[in-house]
Parts: structure tokens; sequence; C-alpha cells
């Protein structure tokens, strides 16, 4: 099996050691990072609602996709960390306006906490 690196400039760079994505089996899987509400033009996160960080969260998402031939209507699981599961109704209003039919499987736990004090954090698995 072979795996190809994916990497956009128009979603945040890695802070750490880990890809944007990576693509298997094949070409027909990509596995996404963990996105937090960064903002690809300043590096840095977006301290705004819950609502706001999903929003920005789910376009970068999008972008990385993008990168390796896939698209959000090809995302088949999401898994999402929020930092307090009393933010689940407003973190799911904002993911809904995403995926308005055949929403992908997905799970969602609350953390204590995520990088740079980020609310939430989503990584995806999609097809190509």
């Amino acid at each position: 099996m072979a795996k190809r690196i994916v990497s956009t400039e128009h979603a945040p760079a890695a802070i750490g050691a880990y890809s944007q994505a990576v693509v298997i089996d094949s070409g027909r899987l990509v596995f996404c990072s963990g996105q937090i509400a960064i903002d690809p033009a300043t590096g840095k996160l977006l301290n705004g609602t819950v609502r706001e960080q999903t929003e920005r969260i789910l376009v970068n998402l999008r972008e990385v996709l993008d990168a390796a031939d896939s698209s959000l209507d090809r995302v088949v699981k999401i898994t999402v960390f929020l930092t307090d599961m009393d933010n689940f109704e407003e973190f799911n209003q904002a993911y809904a306006g995403f995926f308005t039919t055949d929403p992908p499987a997905r799970a969602t736990v609350e953390v204590s906490r995520l990088p740079k004090g980020a609310a939430i954090e989503m990584d995806a698995i999609a097809y190509i």
C-alpha cells in the first residue's frame, strides 16, 4: 500500500509532526488530520463562538479535501472533539449547514483541552 501526503496553503499548516492529510488504498481514501479554527491567512486561532469555530474548521477541511481531490460530500466519517459538551447544540447547528443530505457517520466526545485553547477540533475520512 502506498501513501501520498496532501498539503495546501489554503488551510492551516501543520503545527506539529503530522500531515494535513494522507491518501491511501491506491488513492481511494483520504485521512484528514484534526483541524482547529485556525485562519490559514494569519495562522491564528479564531477566538469566536463555537458556531464560528465549527464553520472555520469545516472550511479548512473542505480545502484539505479539495487538495486531495475529494470534497465534503465524500466524507464518510468525522470525529468531533469538544471541550464542553454544553456547546453540542451550537456546534451541531453549524455542522448541519455543511451536511444537508446524507451526512457522514460521526462521533463526538468531550475532551479536557485542545491545542491553542480551541473549543473544538474535527478530523475526517473521505473517499476520492
